[in-house]
């Protein structure tokens, strides 16, 4: 027998023993005094029986408007089985919930000790909980602003776009209006379908850090671009210096005059980057007619070339939004690598098309191809899949960081398709909000 039947058995088997009691006890004052006497004895055992229940049940109801383990009452009969159920229940009920109070107790100062900002909240932004650095950092109170809206306490443009957007894949860097000083990189990571965690750590130090590096770099490569332009000056005046010179020396001053170059084009790419990167938007949005600048494009590949490759240019009407300058170093960058890395006799295509609520300028070359595992790392700074190859094309390691930072300045993208041996497809996405009137309607791509 199960354990759940035999509980029930020991609930309702004294019951059923003092019924019988009861109808043997009657049988036998009518067996003696006549069953009138004995139908009488049965009535009042049963009552009493009967109000003793009820005792019990409104003495089960008081206790229930107000349940404590020290006031569960003492029972008899069945009564006392089921009051023990009830100590046993409520026993466990509040050993349970004393632990779990003590884990929450002990979560919740695992959590304050964080170095990270913490804020739970629910489906409509309202906080249920932070901890104190999230008090620190977002300059809410928990005891106060508990049940308000986030959004409606930080009211920082970016912050409150950022967490309505629904688009978390990428941290959101800000300085709140109330301690313009702090720098905050902010992400929100959904657990449930109706609460969201908000994420803000301290990366001041970072930036401040970072600010460092940039105006190093920009300085050091503002240095060096003079003396690099005298160089340069000195050695095309050598080379087309008459008579020429002999065969050694015109080589040693041609290697020179290469290598120099180099430099210089590393100096620009570093001072391009670094200014990029100091600034969040373009320095100018004009109304750019990309076509056209395609068109210039398509013009340099095939003087970049030599005539050694296909090319081809498909583009549609569709102007943009943006820094033309910006938009150009990025596309071009694109057509300069396609044209590095595709051997002699392959074909380039160059497209400018509507895609998916957007537009894209796409790049495809028939050339070396790209393995898996470098495709995340292509847009790091200096970052090489080839070294030596890359010496020889004359590539600085910084022209995908240059596009990546100018699509992430017109709120665009860059993907990469790519196999090896097979080729590459670069496609910088722009979104449809940058599409200038007339041009933002436009088909989805497959």
């Amino acid at each position: 027998m199960s354990r759940e039947p035999r509980h029930r058995i020991r609930v309702i088997l004294p019951a059923f023993i003092r019924l019988a009691a009861i109808a043997i006890a009657a049988l036998a004052v009518g067996a003696v005094f006549g069953a009138s006497a004995g139908l009488w004895i049965a009535l009042i055992a049963i009552g009493l029986f009967f109000a003793l229940h009820l005792h019990y049940l409104s003495t089960l109801g008081a206790w229930l408007e107000q349940p404590s383990l020290e006031t569960i009452p003492e029972g008899w009969g069945s009564w006392s089985e089921v009051f023990n159920r009830l100590y046993k229940a409520r026993r466990t009920s509040e050993v349970n919930a004393r632990r779990l109070e003590d884990s929450e107790a002990r979560f919740r100062r695992t959590i304050s000790a964080l170095p990270e900002g913490i804020v739970l909240v629910d489906a409509a932004l309202q906080i249920e909980w932070c901890n104190p650095v999230a008090e620190q950092h977002l300059s809410i109170q928990l005891r106060a602003d508990q049940g308000l809206r986030v959004t409606n306490l930080v009211r920082d443009p970016s912050f409150i776009a950022y967490m309505t957007s629904g688009s978390f894949d990428e941290p959101l860097l800000f300085r709140p209006l109330a301690n313009p000083a702090l720098a905050l990189s902010i992400r929100v990571i959904e657990f449930e379908p109706a609460r969201s965690i908000i994420m803000s750590r301290d990366v001041t130090q970072a930036e401040r850090l970072d600010a460092m590096r940039r105006d190093f770099v920009a300085n050091v490569s503002h240095e060096l671009r003079t003396p690099l332009t005298v160089v340069n000056g000195f050695l095309e005046t050598l080379l087309d210096a008459e008579p020429p010179l002999d065969g050694t020396r015109q080589r040693h001053l041609q290697l020179m005059h290469e290598q120099a170059s180099r430099m210089n084009r590393l100096v620009e790419d570093l001072l391009m980057l670094s200014r990029l990167e100091a600034e969040e938007t373009p320095l100018a949005e004009d109304d750019v007619d990309v076509s056209a600048l395609v068109a210039e494009l398509e013009a340099e590949a095939r003087a970049l070339s030599g005539g050694r490759h296909q090319i081809a240019c498909t583009v549609e009407p569709i102007r943009v939004r943006g820094s033309r300058e910006e938009l150009r170093s990025a596309f071009g960058n694109l057509v300069s690598n396609a044209i590095r890395y595709t051997p002699s006799g392959g074909r380039i295509e160059l497209v400018w098309r509507p895609y998916e609520d957007g537009a894209v300028f796409e790049v495809k070359d028939s050339g070396i191809g790209i393995a898996p595992e470098h495709l995340p790392r292509l847009t790091e700074r200096f970052y090489r899949i080839d070294r030596s190859r890359s010496r020889e094309t004359g590539g600085t390691g910084l022209g995908l960081a240059i596009v990546k930072h100018v699509l992430m300045r017109h709120q665009g993208r860059l993907m990469v398709d790519s196999e090896v041996g097979q080729g590459s497809t670069f496609r910088a996405w722009l979104p449809g909000t940058r599409l200038q009137a007339g041009t933002r309607q436009l088909r989805r791509v497959a």
